[in-house]
């Protein structure tokens, strides 16, 4: 039987080949191992795998002698929300993010109500390849409770962050596609709670997605056509477990989600002015944005687990990645599309005009993403090839090869789980940044 993809934060795979109820009864189990005394939530973000899988792991918690507390069908930030105020001792989200459907997985959470750093989740990779004990006698099994009223908290914390009476009074027209995810969940109360009028699709978190469940320009031309014949003022795009936002303007054009992030930190260091994170991969408009306004910018290497704790270490006031997540502290270092779409709302609210209008006014750049196979032995002579072909560039470590010149830079990295390298290239044009990308995998040949 194959391994699941397994990362620090997690775990995917193929429903019945790779993630079997006994994979996540283990993994639970070398999870629940590593947790201080407390209960664990356990939510799911609507697949239609997810409600057996949440069966198997709230059996195993209770067979630790540990409490459960399930939340049902919720969003990746919500579970962080939970966690938090549930004083719970840890927490599992059942998704698989937006992979296909025959997909699932596991999402860890700390008491912080965050994604469990890299140390922690490489402790719970390691207890899990061991194999730990997941019985105990009758008189310590722990209990399984439904808990109520899951998205109330996390909908409070983003109603604080914006004006409620100046986005109702503009009454925005906004179309929502959760995509038969666990968007909905809260993203209707929300927008509902904000005056909008909504036009939703894909609301009910069943998982039979509608579309290719990545938030992408190819995966939301029916959504985009959608925009235009409902008049809607904008479209928030989530992926199944809603921690991503794509955002589409008034005319139904993809402005995308590296522009979600973007946004996000115009508005906020406008009004509150501090320390930004993105991680190294994200669009270069972030910092930009930070020099606008005055402000410390800082990189971590890619992943939300690296990105919250730079910015924990930094005290940012915000921070994110490029693929339509970002992450503000007051409501909890996950990403979250719900963050996003009052920030964004706020944003024109206070600006008045068009999402469009806004979307011009920003730093414009164009990133290209590419790949090829290297075999790992490969590698280290392939990053050294790279740093004398490109001698001109600044040279940063911290995750790959990343080099940078004035006005653009590119990223290699390996990938953990194939034996491939990926390439992202951003420039001011799209030629720009493919020609690096395409000068990239010719050095890379020759090695």
């Amino acid at each position: 039987m194959p391994e699941p993809i397994i990362s620090v934060s997690g775990l995917r795979g193929i429903v019945g080949e790779s993630l079997t109820p006994a994979v996540a009864a283990n993994y639970t189990a070398a999870f629940a191992a590593l947790l201080e005394v407390g209960p664990i939530v356990v939510t799911r973000d609507g697949r239609a795998s997810g409600a057996d899988f949440a069966q198997v792991i709230c059996e195993t918690v209770a067979k630790l002698g540990r409490d459960c507390l399930d939340g049902g069908i919720a969003a990746t930030p919500t579970t962080g929300v939970l966690v938090r105020e549930l004083h719970a001792a840890g927490g599992i989200q059942i998704s698989a993010s937006h992979n296909p459907p025959q997909y699932n997985g596991m999402k860890l959470f700390s008491p912080e109500g965050r994604v469990v750093p890299a140390e922690f989740g490489g402790r719970v990779l390691d207890a899990y390849r061991r194999g730990s004990p997941i019985s105990v006698s009758c008189e310590r099994l722990g209990s399984a409770k439904a808990i109520d009223g899951t998205i109330e908290a996390h909908l409070q914390k983003v109603l604080a962050l914006v004006d409620v009476a100046a986005i109702r009074a503009r009454g925005f027209r906004v179309l929502l596609d959760s995509n038969h995810g666990s968007g909905s969940v809260l993203g209707w109360p929300l927008l509902d709670a904000l005056g909008c009028k909504i036009e939703l699709l894909g609301g009910t978190p069943d998982g039979l997605f509608a579309h290719p469940p990545e938030p992408t320009a190819e995966n939301l031309i029916s959504v985009s056509s959608a925009i235009a014949e409902a008049g809607c003022d904008v479209g928030f795009c989530q992926d199944p477990d809603a921690d991503r936002l794509a955002l589409l303007d008034e005319r139904g054009r993809y402005i995308g989600e590296e522009y979600t992030l973007a946004m996000c930190v115009d508005h906020v260091l406008g009004q509150t002015p501090g320390a930004v994170v993105t991680n190294c991969s994200t669009s270069r408009m972030t910092e930009d944005l930070a020099a606008k306004y005055g402000c410390s910018f800082s990189r971590s290497a890619v992943g939300e687990a690296n990105v919250a704790g730079e910015m924990i270490a930094r005290r940012a006031v915000f921070g994110g990645e490029g693929n339509g997540g970002p992450i503000d502290p007051r409501v909890g270092y996950v990403r979250d599309s719900f963050l996003g779409m009052a920030l964004v709302l706020d944003g024109l609210a206070a600006r008045g005009g068009t999402l469009s209008r806004w979307a011009a006014s920003l730093p414009r750049y164009e990133i290209v993403k590419t790949k090829m196979t290297l075999p790992p032995a490969k590698l280290e002579a392939g990053l050294a090839a790279l740093r004398k072909h490109f001698y001109d560039a600044a040279v940063d470590t911290l995750d790959g090869l990343r080099l940078d010149w004035p006005g653009r830079w590119l990223l290699v990295r390996a990938s953990n789980t194939e034996p491939i390298v990926r390439a992202i290239a951003e420039a001011p044009t799209a030629a720009e940044a493919q020609r690096l990308c395409d000068e990239t995998l010719r050095v890379l040949a020759d090695v």
